[in-house]
């Protein structure tokens, strides 16, 4: 029953990257995308959580944190550079 649950999640998970994707291509200013692709790190951290559970395998996990990681200094590493137009001071 949990691997059917997973699946289904993933599933939806899969189909908000898709949205995540269009927001990305389609944004009408920089802010909207730059929000988009840091909602496609947080599913993909989702999707890689959820194959670590379906799998039974902690490696995945520190995996999704190392994501993570990465996602939040990119994101503010985006925003930094697009307030004010440098990134190291």
């Amino acid at each position: 029953m949990l691997k059917v649950t997973i699946t289904i999640v993933a599933v939806c998970i899969c189909i908000a990257l898709i949205l995540n994707l269009w927001r990305l291509l389609k944004g009408p200013t920089i802010s909207d995308r730059i929000l988009a692709l840091d909602t496609m790190y947080i599913n993909a951290i989702a999707l890689i959580l959820l194959y670590g559970i379906y799998v039974e395998s902690a490696l995945y996990f520190e995996a999704a944190l190392l994501i993570a990681m990465l996602g939040f200094v990119s994101t503010a590493a985006l925003c930094k550079y697009l307030l004010r137009g440098d990134i190291i001071e």
